[in-house]
């Protein structure tokens, strides 16, 4: 007699083989506001790239598969290199290909260029974060490097390239380049003050563009396989900032030395290492003894990317919460027809659009040299807040999976070790906090564009005008501001996203996250108010997949908003 014990029932297909950008509402009517219609096809089909089964099957080998160091080759000559895998080096390609570490630096980058970049970012994040990091810093380095221009000649073409060459090779022969940045140290972490590394001229020329030799340590440098890095050291004038490439004019290596490889709770793809600098050649960035406003250039666009990459993150495990909803069945019925479930996967679909509409809106920024007050206050917050989110939003979207979700079979586990990454990287939630309140106290301009901003939405919701009275009051009460400032700048972010929402989302969006998050609030998600169109936010949010019912998942016609610019 035979027994059949392995028929597969009720179990979710994966989800693969969608675009991730036409099956995303909030991203698409993102693009759409910024008017870039020269980026549509380009943006559907590298959604629609990044969906296959294959690509998404990238991320997992090159998790499973991490870096390893080569400090010495077999002969015992120093060498400093890290090896990955083949799948690593494919989704490098797929986004150097598609210029998310240059698009706003190309030689005449089109109008919308930081608002697509943004949305590639925020795409390829969710299939793999790790490659994020280098992408993110060469991203982030010409900004920096046109302190001095004769730098930034040489190594902004190299750096805007579309080609990804892994070579190990001097810069002046590769077809392309990257850059990495290293701040950090053992003793001082975020406090980059407390710096001990060294930096002495290495001929008669001092100051900005000079030759130096660096000595010194650093205890986070990711991806030293960049071709060259930002770092600080100090000189007799003070911290300043400096161009590190990995080899020196005369075409020997530059002497970098790779301690070893950080074992981290996440982001495993991606080599973090700690190095030492001995005897090491660099050129000096901006004015002497001002490394920190110099270095600073980058540091704020990597912060974007932190809200970019932490928004994607967000999205991508509410699409797999959505997606195993539809399909599993449990009490009879599909858990997206029960309504406790479905109270938390609507508490999610607004988490996950209002981070993406803030990152969204955030880039759009940067487009506008104007808008440089609002970018700088408005990232701080937004860094603190979207990061913070971004743990628990993907916690309670792999509990919707159950058991299914807690094993590394699934891509759960992988997005929730890197959830937590953002908040920490390029500044803690406390650094954010002090940013925000050294902005209020030493940048009138910015705390001015901010209010400004926040005043669009006045009178779109009783709720939202009630919460942004009450933030007035807050900002203009200055005692004990450190102690305050997570509540401060918390409420800020809300104000921020709620006011976006009101002006930009579909009502239903505006109306439930308002409810939700600007009066009593719950400590967990799936704590709905009465009245909320819990129908409008599923049905919106769904990812569209071929295992997935299209009269389930298409977007309404009826509550897409109007396409307006921000």
């Amino acid at each position: 007699m035979q027994h059949e014990t392995h028929e597969v029932l009720n179990q979710p297909p994966p989800l693969a083989g969608y675009n991730l950008f036409t099956s995303d509402a909030p991203l698409r009517e993102a693009v759409a506001r910024a008017g870039v219609d020269w980026a549509q096809e380009r943006l559907t089909t590298y959604g629609a790239e990044l969906g296959t089964p294959e690509f998404i099957d990238l991320g997992r080998l090159a998790n499973e598969n991490p870096p390893i160091l080569r400090t010495h080759d077999r002969f015992g000559h120093r060498i400093d290199e890290v090896e990955f895998h083949p799948a690593y080096h494919q989704l490098m390609a797929k986004g150097v290909a598609a210029r998310v570490h240059a698009l706003p630096w190309v030689e005449s980058p089109p109008a919308g260029a930081h608002t697509v970049r943004a949305a590639q970012h925020f795409m390829l994040t969710q299939i793999e974060a790790g490659v994020g990091c280098p992408l993110t810093m060469t991203f982030a380095g010409p900004p920096a490097l046109r302190k001095q221009p004769e730098l930034a000649e040489e190594w902004i073409p190299r750096v805007t390239s579309a080609v990804y060459d892994p070579r190990m090779i001097p810069a002046s022969q590769k077809r392309g380049c990257l850059m990495g940045m290293a701040m950090t140290e053992k003793q001082g972490g975020s406090d980059v003050r407390a710096n001990t590394t060294r930096a002495a001229p290495l001929g008669s020329r001092e100051g900005p563009g000079a030759e130096y030799q660096l000595t010194g340590h650093k205890w986070f440098c990711s991806a030293p396989m960049c071709d060259a890095f930002l770092t600080l050291a100090h000189t007799a004038k003070g911290l300043s900032c400096f161009l590190v490439p990995r080899w020196r004019p005369d075409g020997a290596r530059n002497p970098f030395r790779i301690q070893r490889l950080k074992a981290k709770l996440g982001n495993r793809s991606n080599a973090s290492s700690e190095i030492e600098y001995w005897g090491t050649w660099a050129r000096m960035v901006g004015d002497e003894g001002r490394g920190i406003p110099t270095i600073i250039e980058m540091v704020n666009h990597t912060r974007l990317d932190c809200v970019i990459g932490s928004a994607g993150i967000m999205r991508q495990a509410l699409a797999q919460a959505l997606h195993h909803a539809r399909h599993r069945k449990a009490f009879g019925k599909r858990l997206i027809d029960q309504p406790l479930m479905r109270a938390v996967l609507a508490d999610l679909a607004l988490e996950s659009e209002a981070a993406t509409t803030t990152a969204m809106w955030l880039a759009a920024g940067y487009e506008r040299e104007d808008n440089r007050p609002l970018s700088r206050i408005a990232t701080a917050i937004a860094k603190y807040w979207v990061c913070k989110r971004c743990p628990g939003q993907v916690y309670e979207a792999l509990e919707c999976l159950g058991g299914a979700g807690y094993v590394e079979e699934s891509i759960m586990p992988r997005l929730y070790r890197e959830a937590p990454l953002s908040s920490i990287w390029e500044g803690s939630g406390n650094v954010m906090c002090l940013d925000v309140l050294r902005a209020m106290a030493r940048e009138p301009d910015s705390i001015a564009a901010l209010r400004a901003e926040l005043a669009r939405a006045r009178g779109g919701d009783k709720r939202l005008d009630a919460h942004l009275d009450r933030l007035t009051s807050a900002l203009t009460d200055t005692r004990d501001l450190q102690l305050r400032a997570r509540g401060i700048v918390q409420d800020l972010a809300l104000a921020l996203q709620a006011t976006l929402l009101v002006r930009l989302a579909p009502a239903p969006i505006a109306d439930a996250f308002c409810a939700a998050r600007l009066g009593p609030r719950s400590g967990v998600y799936g704590v709905l108010p009465r009245g909320v169109d819990i129908g409008a936010i599923l049905e919106r949010a769904a990812p569209v997949s071929p295992t997935s019912s299209p009269q389930q998942t298409r977007p309404r016609d009826a509550e897409r908003p109007p396409e307006r610019e921000y």
